[in-house]
């Protein structure tokens, strides 16, 4: 695997790939001017998307936990009828996550990283303490696994272990430096190392709730700061046969002359295109007024009593300094609450 080939499969992407890209991003934009939520708001919405993400992430492999399960189970709440593997792999991935949510910021994505993220991953798991942060002995594979837990059929083999740890550590070092380089858009490289990453299937369990943890460090490192506010991993989960179906057709060509990484691409962008959407959504579903600082708010009120103004008039009207009518204004343009009507000195705003 060189590091070439993975900068030219980056190089032949679609147009509608772009057009997710793009739309992605002017939500990213309007999260960022409008993210004033109140931090106790912050704090509800963080501690139910680590319960609706454990319970989601942990079922894609085959857990049988339901969110109320996950939320007593953390809370201390001993449950019975589950088994001792589901109620370790569930306490596993929530500290974890919960870890990667408060310190994404001190935490570098490097080998080192994903070997101990596995050791956290599976701590509490019994089975698996003989092989915590190693890189695979015996080969595996993926399969599709039902909502009981079983094996419902081989979606393709992996890495060959003798060739596993060269693999994981050219594909680490390729997405460190093209991230720092910044020659792709960070989405194609987070996509195109998840891909990559489930293909190699480095250890001997845990692959896929791994690949979702690295998930979200990377798009939280890349700036998507409402990873901890919507949960991606349940959004997986509810499309979970266009998620085996899309790994299948990008991975079984893989590195050959005809290789397609689209399928996979279009994938993950829509999950994340409707993520990033939802999240915009709680901005308009959380009061205004605790978005909007006091002058902002009283030209946002001037704008919804009128059918359109310009800036000078706002400003006189409501006795605002200009600069701050113009502050409001742009962030209620992001906000998606105003439009902008005409150009230089005729321009004028209306409530949408």
């Amino acid at each position: 695997m060189k590091n070439n080939s993975l900068d030219n499969r980056l190089k032949l992407i679609p147009s509608e790939i772009w057009s997710k890209i793009i739309k992605i991003d002017e939500l990213k934009g309007q999260w960022v001017a409008g993210a004033r939520l109140n931090p106790q708001l912050l704090g509800r919405l963080k501690r139910s998307v680590l319960v609706t993400s454990t319970g989601a992430s942990t079922r894609i492999e085959g857990a049988r936990l339901s969110d109320d399960d996950v939320e007593k189970l953390m809370l201390g709440i001993d449950i019975q009828k589950f088994t001792n593997r589901d109620r370790q792999e569930v306490k596993g991935y929530f500290e974890l996550l919960e870890n990667v949510f408060n310190s994404w910021e001190s935490i570098k994505f490097s080998e080192n990283t994903i070997k101990h993220f596995h050791k956290e991953l599976l701590k509490y798991a019994e089975k698996d303490q003989g092989h915590l942060g190693d890189y695979k002995k015996t080969e595996n594979r993926i399969e599709m696994i039902d909502k009981t837990g079983k094996s419902i059929g081989v979606l393709l083999d992996t890495t060959p272990i003798f060739l596993t740890p060269k693999e994981t550590r050219e594909l680490v070092g390729w997405t460190q430096k093209a991230l720092e380089e910044k020659k792709h858009h960070p989405l194609l490289i987070v996509g195109n190392f998840l891909l990559e990453f489930l293909k190699i299937h480095p250890f001997l369990d845990g692959n896929g709730r791994l690949s979702r943890i690295l998930t979200n460090l990377l798009l939280l490192k890349e700036g998507y700061l409402y990873m901890p506010y919507v949960s991606h991993e349940k959004l997986v989960e509810d499309n979970k046969s266009d998620y085996y179906r899309a790994l299948r057709k990008s991975q079984k060509k893989l590195r050959n002359d005809q290789e397609d990484i689209a399928p996979w691409l279009d994938f993950f962008l829509t999950i994340f295109l409707k993520q990033s959407a939802l999240a915009v959504e709680l901005l308009s579903q959380e009061n205004i007024e605790k978005i909007l600082s006091p002058k902002q708010l009283t030209v946002w009120r001037y704008l919804q009593s009128v059918s359109e103004a310009s800036p000078g008039e706002i400003a006189k009207r409501t006795k605002t300094a200009r600069p701050t009518v113009n502050q409001a204004l742009t962030k209620l343009l992001r906000l998606k609450r105003i439009e902008r009507l005409g150009e230089g000195r005729t321009t004028r705003y209306r409530k949408l």
